[in-house]
């Protein structure tokens, strides 16, 4: 991940970042600007975002001469005429293909930019919008119900994602969990880890949940051989670490040199979640 560090960066953040290892970041300083900060709202069901100083725009450009050049992933929130530049930027760098995961801007997930949304569809290789966002794009009822979401994904597939309609679709849903679907095989719910069935009260703050399923989605992919379901139940795993406090989660290495977050196994919950989606599939089918 690249870092922007303004003159003012705090270092307590950077000592919080530094904990999670150091090759995962790559920082770059300008001590002619501040460091961009934006402020999220949360009134009932309204969510707001905003910045509160200057931002920079990252471009896959940025990401050439760095360790962090040609992921197998790239994951970027914007608006389908952004996506396409990207897709461009992209396309001219010889030799990276990588899985382009596209989550639309809340602020363009309007109606009025469906069209711009079907010209981009064709060039990635996952569609992720959360329901709210999803129904609204398509002028449905804005009220996410599993079937209500089904049916926003079954539309989006029938405008054609990736090329010769071989993407997949992915509404992130909150605690109803992520419906995935792909135009050659039927859809699927993903349970959130944190359900009804498994501490409910354990979500504190959704902040970042949908950059970190995504995040997770990303190396689920390159693990699981590209099997987006499967990719899916990681996360799950990834987004519920997240929602478990304000701020990132809390990182611990054992003596056997094993990684536990908020004092828990990456691994263990995974297996807790499988399990848990088997059940499902099984008790459907009886």
């Amino acid at each position: 991940m690249i870092i922007d560090r303004g003159n003012d960066f705090p270092q307590d953040i950077q000592n919080r970042l530094l904990t999670y290892g150091s090759d995962i970041w790559h920082f770059r300083d300008d001590i002619n600007r501040v460091t961009t900060r934006s402020r999220n709202s949360y009134r009932g069901e309204y969510r707001g975002f905003e910045y509160i100083t200057p931002r920079i725009r990252l471009t896959p450009r940025d990401l050439e001469r760095t360790r962090l050049t040609r992921p197998a992933s790239i994951h970027f929130i914007c608006s389908p005429t952004r996506a396409l530049q990207i897709i461009s930027e992209i396309q001219e760098i010889e030799g990276w293909n990588p899985t382009t995961i596209f989550e639309p801007i809340p602020d363009r997930c309007i109606p009025e930019e469906l069209p711009s949304l079907k010209a981009v569809l064709p060039h990635i290789a996952i569609l992720s919008p959360n329901a709210e966002e999803a129904l609204s794009l398509l002028s449905f009822p804005l009220v996410v119900t599993k079937s209500a979401v089904e049916n926003a994904a079954s539309e989006f597939l029938k405008m054609g994602v990736g090329k010769e309609n071989s993407g997949s679709v992915i509404i992130r849903s909150g605690a109803l969990g992520a419906y995935v679907m792909t135009s050659h095989r039927k859809g699927q719910w993903i349970d959130a880890f944190w359900s009804s069935t498994e501490n409910i009260d354990k979500v504190v703050d959704v902040t970042g949940a949908g950059n970190a399923f995504l995040g997770g989605l990303a190396a689920g992919l390159s693990i699981a051989n590209g099997n987006v379901y499967e990719a899916s139940l990681y996360a799950s795993v990834s987004a519920s670490f997240t929602v478990q406090q304000f701020g990132l989660p809390h990182l611990t290495v054992g003596s056997n040199g094993v990684e536990e977050w908020n004092q828990d196994s990456p691994h263990r919950r995974l297996e807790v979640l499988r399990q848990r989606q088997d059940r499902e599939i099984e008790n459907k089918n009886h």
